[in-house]
């Protein structure tokens, strides 16, 4: 692991791709009935989606983040209206969909939250390759490039394949984090980077993934073929492993402060938090170590919010560090 932090300010730009973004309202309510009305309190109103998530996480840690989106309709014109106020630097490409909204409910009494979200607009193909070509030319200087979230329906499953293709083409390093057949699509191209969760981990591996040992075996698979450079599995909160050719590193998650509130983005915070260390001169052990940090740190805060940076550094040299063989 590296001794002194690498300062993100002089990092190169990170640039985000999110294919199907989200308007996300959060909405606190006391308990939510099964009868009558639910009487609700606006909590927030923010742009969503994998990439822009990361793109505001990047911003959080210092970095600088550009995220290339689609956006169609109202709620489109809304989204770039709201990153615009929240200085979001943001490429929109328009679409004939409308872009979708999500819904973040909050039961103060239970603490627990919900998280519902509607599949989103279909895209043809000529907007697909449109956001390709958008993607290409905003590449420039960015070394790295984050594809998260999910597709919009229309679009073929091998689309992340084609982005890989077009980052690599450019120079530049692929972080993936997806699911389903995208996934599985993008494997046989090879990324420098691949995030799964433990779910998306046990499609691959066929088996469910409860352990640190499960998540060994789904990264030594992703290595052996070639799916990426770079491997993290994440177990929900025991915390994930890392691994690349040199070897396998668990981080487990450390002592939570608090009660669980929210895993919602808790994901897209850890791959803003290691790409923006990578992007800064990190090695992966030590960006990971942040980003499973800041994922413990984003869990403690209720519904999209951001996470507390503070927290997440405060939390960092807790998480455990265990080098492992392989299986």
């Amino acid at each position: 692991m590296s001794t002194a932090a690498p300062d993100p300010a002089t990092a190169g730009p990170v640039l985000t791709l999110t294919m199907n973004p989200t308007v996300d309202i959060c909405w606190d309510v006391d308990h939510l009935a099964d009868v009558g009305k639910n009487r609700a309190r606006v909590r927030s109103v923010a742009g969503g989606g994998g990439g822009i998530n990361v793109a505001r996480g990047v911003a959080r840690f210092g970095g600088r983040a550009t995220a290339v989106h689609t956006a169609g309709r109202e709620v489109g014109c809304r989204l770039n209206r709201l990153l615009d106020e929240e200085g979001i630097d943001h490429i929109a490409v328009g679409i004939d969909g409308e872009t979708r909204e999500a819904l973040v409910l909050f039961e103060t009494g239970a603490r627990r939250s919900h998280h519902i979200v509607p599949p989103g607009p279909h895209l043809d193909d000529q907007e697909g390759r449109r956001c390709l070509d958008v993607l290409g030319q905003a590449i420039g200087t960015s070394r790295y490039v984050v594809a998260s979230g999910s597709l919009p329906g229309g679009l073929p499953d091998d689309f992340y394949t084609a982005v890989a293709r077009r980052v690599k083409a450019a120079g530049s390093r692929l972080v993936l984090d997806t699911s389903g057949p995208a996934l599985r699509q993008a494997l046989a191209e090879g990324v420098f980077l691949l995030r799964c969760n433990r779910t998306e981990a046990a499609d691959l591996l066929g088996r469910t993934v409860r352990s640190f040992d499960d998540a060994l075996a789904v990264n030594e698979q992703l290595l052996t073929m070639g799916a990426a450079e770079i491997t993290i599995t994440t177990i929900g909160d025991l915390g994930a492993l890392c691994s690349t050719r040199h070897g396998h590193t668990e981080l487990r998650a450390p002592p939570m402060p608090g009660e669980l509130l929210s895993d919602a983005g808790a994901g897209d915070s850890m791959v803003a938090a290691l790409t923006v260390r990578l992007a800064a001169g990190d090695d992966p052990v030590s960006a990971c170590a942040l980003g499973v940090a800041v994922a413990a740190a984003s869990v403690l805060t209720p519904g999209t919010e951001p996470f507390d940076r503070g927290m997440a550094e405060s939390l960092c040299p807790d998480v455990g560090i265990t080098f492992r063989t392989s299986s």
